[in-house]
């Protein structure tokens, strides 16, 4: 038995094969062309299933269904993306439309769940009641598993950690709210304030580091500012630290979870980000004192994480 999954991207589409022991045995991208047509979507998700399955040398009959991961509100009862801005969806049929194209049972959710649970079934948070997992990207991703199934919310709009508010009447969020945890702790937030940081400091290490242009500033040059000794740099990353702590802290309070996750390409800065993370978190927590502790991690799928969990859904 194989099954298919698919990560559906603002920039790309991510399919894959995985086997009946989780693991991965083929895998395709390609660009995504949005905004387009509902049909148009629907010839892309199709194209790259299809063009996955003959990678892999298979049939469609080989598979019981597909399983897509879409960000934004998916509603995995009607099979409905009811919103996803970065996507330019609005109450996308997109379930009735495959699976009239294709004759094939689709599953839909979150790509933020669909990683979570890739991560459950078969990276970091295996063996965990409760798990939690944390993508720093663009935004927050975040997906909650309790007792080995996908934390939803009544309207399937459940679980959206990163648009908690950390700072009252902070930065602007791209949901409209003001001092949201993504609006700080993403790599988005993270260049932020690397930029801002550099404008106060034109000694900084950072000014060189992106040759004079702080557009040229990602989510990884104010480590790498730290790594050299700059000061600047230094608070940059113990300001992000905190932030993400807090976020991390909140999660904690709330779900008390056996395992947390972290991944996104901010994760990826390893034991510089980790240690002192964890030691923040420790001192948050409102069960500091409890003999049993959550687990916090690096994930461990990287970007197979919303491929194999997609096509696991329907297990």
């Amino acid at each position: 038995m194989y099954f298919l999954g698919i990560d559906l991207g603002g920039t790309n589409i991510a399919a894959g094969i995985v086997d009946r022991n989780n693991r991965m045995v083929v895998k395709t991208s390609r660009k995504t062309r949005v905004p387009c047509p509902d049909d148009e979507i629907c010839s892309q998700l199709a194209d790259a299933a299809s063009e996955t399955l003959r990678k892999a040398g298979l049939a469609w009959d080989d598979i019981p269904y597909i399983g897509i991961g879409s960000p934004g509100t998916v509603n995995r009862e009607t099979g409905v993306i009811e919103y996803a801005n970065n996507l330019h969806f609005s109450n996308l049929p997109l379930r009735k439309l495959l699976e009239d194209k294709l004759g094939k049972k689709v599953i839909l959710e979150n790509d933020a769940n669909a990683a979570a649970y890739g991560e459950y079934k078969a990276g970091a948070l295996r063996g965990a009641k409760i798990a939690v997992a944390i993508t720093l990207g663009t935004g927050i991703g975040s997906g909650i598993i309790l007792d080995g199934k996908i934390l939803a919310g009544s309207n399937f709009a459940g679980g959206e950690i990163g648009h908690t508010v950390i700072v009252a009447n902070g930065r602007r969020c791209t949901c409209g709210r003001l001092g949201c945890w993504e609006a700080y702790a993403s790599a988005t937030g993270l260049i932020r304030s690397t930029r801002e940081a550099m404008e106060k400091d034109r000694s900084s290490a950072m000014w060189k580091i992106t040759n004079g242009a702080p557009a040229n500033a990602d989510g990884r040059t104010a480590f790498q500012a730290m790594r050299e000794g700059d000061t600047a740099g230094k608070t940059v990353v113990n300001e992000y630290i905190g932030y993400l702590a807090c976020g991390l802290a909140n999660c904690i309070n709330i779900f008390q979870p056996d395992i947390l996750c972290i991944g996104g390409g901010v994760s990826n800065e390893g034991d510089p980000l980790m240690i002192p993370l964890k030691e923040a978190v420790k001192k948050e927590v409102y069960s500091k004192n409890s003999v049993k502790q959550t687990v916090i991690c690096r994930a461990q799928l990287g970007n197979d994480a919303g491929i194999l969990g997609a096509a696991l859904l329907g297990e």
